[in-house]
């Protein structure tokens, strides 16, 4: 997997709250209607702070759609995509990242 960091590409939506040699912690928002720009991250652990309704777009043109409620927590293997809010109401998650 070639390494998108979305923060470097999508700094408007992501910022590091903490980094070290262990993890990388990022907050992510996105504001209804709001799209990111394709990126990666490896093996992470999202909680979702405030939730809604989400696409996520995967580079092979394939797509899914969610809808994380409030204080919702998800794993995934590492992987590359785009998220898009779907919703009427603005999300944010806090994205922890094994280094």
């Amino acid at each position: 997997m070639a390494y998108i960091d979305p923060v470097e590409v999508s700094g408007a939506n992501y910022e590091v709250m903490m980094e070290n040699e262990q993890v990388r912690v990022l907050a992510m928002t996105l504001k209804a209607g709001e799209s990111d720009v394709m990126h990666s991250h490896p093996n992470e652990t999202v909680y979702f702070e405030t939730g809604g309704k989400v696409k996520v777009h995967l580079p092979d043109g394939g797509a899914a759609e969610l809808e994380p409620p409030d204080g919702f927590v998800m794993w995934h293997e590492e992987w590359t995509h785009r998220v898009e809010n779907i919703g009427s109401t603005d999300i944010r998650a806090i994205i922890f990242e094994p280094k």
